[in-house]
């Protein structure tokens, strides 16, 4: 059977990543709107309830506009937006969070597909906190590092025209109110906001959280090798999450942790590095993939019954 597919928002990265996976498929039928009709409520409606599946890549006022347009009660619906990633009547993208959410996925019909930072960040965090390790008022330390990519096209055209005058790393987001954090805080279970500081460099794409700890914080003063085994369990079968072996060269390059090695997939590898009173977490993925595009792929292969991992490299 031929599912209609119809991408709001294509002309954006996250769009044009997403309508050139969804080519691959021989399944599916690309709906497309004329580019003078995109702001007629009467035509995208007309589109939008024509669809089996409709991925939101807009902005998040945009996103709640469309989802108005919606009274087809068989349009399902996976919006790459900030707009519904906390709503308590739509499902978080994010399969790999617990046993129970990947059934969530499959059987939803609104999916709030995750932030890059977001997944990074609690895919890292999630195994302590499931384990009780880590409690859930400790106030961490967060630091992030992504390519220009993850800004999107207005910033991919500035660091490409201007790419001198952006040379080195820009932190940003200094008012400690990323978008993020409320996702974070959401699906980890912390009850205390992090301090989150992202980082964009001069290069395309990849991503990388890191959480550090110190042994004083963890239940049971836990040492490394507690901490490596709580998130080797927890993702035991999750084949898109790699937990790197606990060694001193774990996911290291020459001694540098290679924060690209995830790019072109939909994997997240997860890295513990540290000594006997203080330790990091290290979690990459590409900002593109398991961060965007990919993510939404994923969730739409378990939506429509198809194989997890169709048109998604590991």
């Amino acid at each position: 059977m031929t599912v209609k597919v119809f991408v709001d928002g294509q002309s954006g990265t996250t769009g044009l990543e997403i309508h050139q996976r969804l080519s691959e498929y021989r399944s599916l039928e690309l709906l497309d709107i004329d580019p003078a009709d995109r702001k007629d409520p009467i035509k995208k409606r007309a589109v939008l309830n024509a669809a089996d599946i409709v991925f939101l890549c807009l902005p998040d006022d945009a996103a709640l506009e469309s989802v108005a347009l919606i009274d087809n009660p068989r349009t399902k619906v996976i919006d790459a937006s900030t707009a519904h990633r906390c709503h308590p009547d739509w499902v978080y993208g994010l399969p790999e969070l617990s046993p129970e959410q990947r059934s969530a996925v499959a059987q939803a019909s609104r999916v709030a597909v995750t932030g890059c930072h977001a997944a990074a960040a609690i895919l890292a965090i999630k195994p302590l906190m499931q384990a009780g390790l880590l409690n859930a008022d400790r106030g961490l330390v967060l630091q992030s590092i992504t390519g220009y990519s993850g800004g999107g096209k207005a910033m991919i055209a500035d660091y490409e025209d201007h790419a001198g005058q952006m040379a080195s790393p820009r932190p940003y987001g200094l008012q400690l109110r990323h978008k993020h954090l409320p996702e974070i805080m959401r699906y980890t279970g912390l009850t205390t906001t992090p301090i989150f500081v992202p980082i964009v460099a001069h290069y395309y794409q990849g991503l990388s959280v890191q959480v550090p700890l110190q042994r004083q914080w963890l239940a049971q003063s836990a040492d490394i090798a507690q901490v490596h085994a709580a998130m080797t369990a927890y993702y035991r079968d999750e084949p898109g999450i790699n937990v790197l072996p606990l060694s001193a060269d774990s996911g290291l390059v020459d001694g540098f942790f290679d924060i690209e090695a995830c790019n072109g997939t939909n994997r997240v590898d997860l890295a513990l590095h540290g000594t006997g009173d203080q330790m990091v977490i290290l979690s990459r993925l590409d900002n593109l993939g398991k961060g965007a595009s990919g993510a939404a792929i994923q969730c739409m292969n378990l939506m429509l019954g198809y194989p997890e991992w169709q048109h998604l490299s590991l």
